[in-house]
């Protein structure tokens, strides 16, 4: 069958209908679409507009003369993190904490409809390069050459993913074209490449430096807030934390023993004299991750301000955050992990074999395992006792009935699992969530799930708050009325623990005076109550109301009674889990045997391959089914 030309009634001309068997349909094709684009006027070359400053780095030959900027975290990780970087044998300098002056920079060359962590994080880094040009007399171009910032990413329904875009808009808009943004993620590891020729070396080393700064960040910010708020002498706990953080900067940037410097901290923190007879209410800071843990004016200094309004906050370490992204793998490997072939999802098995989830799973849960390990050893160096990182499997269990383990941004289901963890298991006495204006994951949690919630769960003080950079007069207020009710929930149970326990405030003091290993400023009692002073209570009631005796007797009865809990259930659980065991042996031996037989598969395609029977096209695809 020939062709046969194609008008329509505005007279231009169509494809020919051409026999699908013609041999000629390709060419009539291709003929067609160049007429049309002749026609068009596509068929000029046209210029794209290209991003110059994305992807861009340094080489090995620029690493000498090159600063490389930080910050971001608190006050204490930024420096620590100066220095794990340093020891590297980088050029680092960590930037101030973010301040008022610098959301103002970041609003004047930031887009508009940002929200607050954008702002003061652009901002403060736009800030300090014009102070080096403006005051300090440096040129536009000598600064680009001479400093790159150094910052993570990510990506999800949130802003974050799109920061470094914001720092490049805002440089190029304050006179800084080109300067460079050198950017890793966050769920990249330490496989990401940077060239042969780069100046920066992602390797293994230069993450274990990182994070040991920010373990020990977590350590020292956890010490200084717990033991802060019932200091005896104002300030010196600050006197402390700033000779500490000179002691752990420098074994940081010298690379000498860390855990040796974090013990010669520990005198510091035991000098500091604690008043724990005034019961003072703890207030967990949970929230968008930027606005609960950074220290300036993005929050209004929510930390210090609480501890003036006299309470205790409970902040989030980045530990956690870390356990949440290893939560996150396991969690998405075990829902792929049925998925054969061709899966490259983020957390899918790709071309490594049948057996690839497992091993996945088993570098996972070696990283959950390690970095508990180094936060224990660390904080048990430092004086940093009864610590705890969070169990992020109980958090994802509790949670679930009221947030999908699977919606991600922020914190996810975190929030929630938090707010209930503090009210079921006595945690402390009000839950704040702190959010910048517009934060879209953390404000679906906060001002939606977290109502139900609390109608669930009678007794929660929950406070919602958002901040926007000119609000903390309002931010304060509201934060106030919640803490009013947090003070009287303290009072009530420090009285209560009195009154439980037999024994009088005067007692109480006159004992820790007597006492001075339970009056350490380092003394952690076991957990019993929301608050400290509570639990200090119960720990020391016995010694002042019992003979040593009675003391040993209860211990000997408490510890009898746990093992008859212990004896109790071990047989239901031994028998739950036989039945488990047989319930799914049938489906385990079926994907045994499917494994085995992909692996076969596998192995059977690769000696075709190396004897050259297979072509490799057909190999992989027999691997494949």
């Amino acid at each position: 069958m020939g062709t046969m030309e194609n008008v329509g009634l505005d007279g231009k001309k169509r494809l020919h209908v051409v026999d699908a068997g013609a041999p000629d349909l390709e060419a009539e094709l291709k003929k067609f679409e160049d007429e049309e684009r002749k026609r068009l006027g596509l068929d000029e070359h046209t210029e794209h507009w290209v991003e110059e400053m994305a992807n861009k780095t340094f080489t090995k030959s620029e690493k000498a003369k090159i600063t490389m900027l930080v910050g971001g975290l608190t006050v204490a990780h930024d420096y620590f993190v100066e220095a794990g970087i340093r020891g590297n044998g980088y050029n680092v300098q960590m930037l101030e904490c973010p301040t008022n002056e610098g959301l103002r920079f970041g609003k004047e060359f930031g887009n508009r409809g940002q929200c607050n962590p954008t702002y003061f994080t652009v901002g403060t880094l736009v800030k300090f390069l014009c102070t080096l040009r403006d005051k300090h007399g440096m040129s536009a171009k000598e600064i680009v050459d001479s400093y790159i910032f150094f910052t993570a990413g990510a990506c999800g329904p949130c802003r974050f993913g799109m920061y470094v875009t914001e720092y490049r808009k805002a440089l190029r808009d304050a006179g800084f074209d080109g300067f460079r943004v050198v950017l890793f993620q966050q769920t990249g590891g330490v496989k990401q490449a940077t060239g042969e020729d780069s100046g920066l070396d992602l390797s293994p080393k230069f993450f274990w430096g990182i994070v040991k700064a920010l373990v020990a960040g977590d350590v020292i910010n956890a010490l200084g807030y717990r033991i802060r708020p019932y200091e005896v002498n104002v300030g010196d706990t600050d006197k402390a934390i700033a000779q500490a953080k000179e002691i752990i900067h420098e074994a940081l940037e010298k690379q000498t023993n860390i855990l040796l410097a974090l013990r010669k901290c520990k005198p510091l923190f035991a000098a500091v004299k604690v008043d724990r007879t005034v019961p003072k209410p703890k207030v967990a800071i949970i929230g968008e991750f930027w606005a609960m843990t950074t220290e300036g004016d993005g929050n209004y200094q929510l930390q210090r301000f609480l501890e003036g309004e006299g309470a205790e906050a409970d902040i989030q370490l980045v530990a956690a955050w870390l356990l949440y992204n290893v939560w996150e793998g396991r969690n998405d490997t075990n829902q792929r992990k049925e998925l054969k072939g061709q899966d490259h999802a983020k957390y899918g098995l790709g071309d490594a074999g049948p057996f690839d989830s497992a091993k996945k799973l088993g570098g996972l849960f070696a990283a959950d395992h390690i970095i508990r390990a180094l936060f224990q050893t660390f904080a048990y160096a430092t004086g940093l006792y009864g610590y705890h990182l969070p169990d992020m499997d109980h958090i994802a269990e509790i949670s679930h009935a009221y947030y999908n383990n699977d919606i991600r941004g922020g914190e996810g289901h975190m929030e929630v699992g938090k707010v209930i963890m503090n009210v079921v298991d006595s945690k402390c006495h009000m839950t704040l969530s702190v959010k910048p204006f517009g934060c879209m994951p953390s404000a679906g949690v906060s001002d939606g799930v977290q109502s139900a919630i609390t109608e669930k769960f009678p007794g929660t003080i929950f406070c919602a708050v958002e901040t926007s950079g000119d609000g903390r007069v309002n931010f304060y207020s509201r934060v106030q009325m919640y803490l009013f009710k947090a003070k009287q929930a303290a009072a009530a149970e420090y009285e209560k623990a009195l009154e439980t326990h037999g024994v009088t405030r005067d007692q109480v003091r006159a004992f820790l005076a007597k006492s001075p290993r339970f009056g350490s400023s380092l003394h952690h009692a076991p957990h019993a109550y929301a608050g400290y002073c509570a639990d200090l209570v119960a720990e020391v009631a016995p010694y002042i109301t019992k003979s040593r005796a009675q003391r040993l007797f209860a211990k000997v009865a408490s510890f009898g009674e746990q093992s008859r809990a212990i004896a109790q259930r071990s047989p239901h659980m031994v028998v739950s889990l036989v039945e488990t065991a047989v319930k799914s042996a049938p489906e385990v031996a079926q994907r045994v045997r499917e494994d085995l037989a992909i692996l076969g598969d596998v192995r059977r395609a690769a000696r075709a391959k190396a004897t050259k029977k297979v072509p490799v096209r057909e190999a992989s695809e027999a691997a494949a089914e």
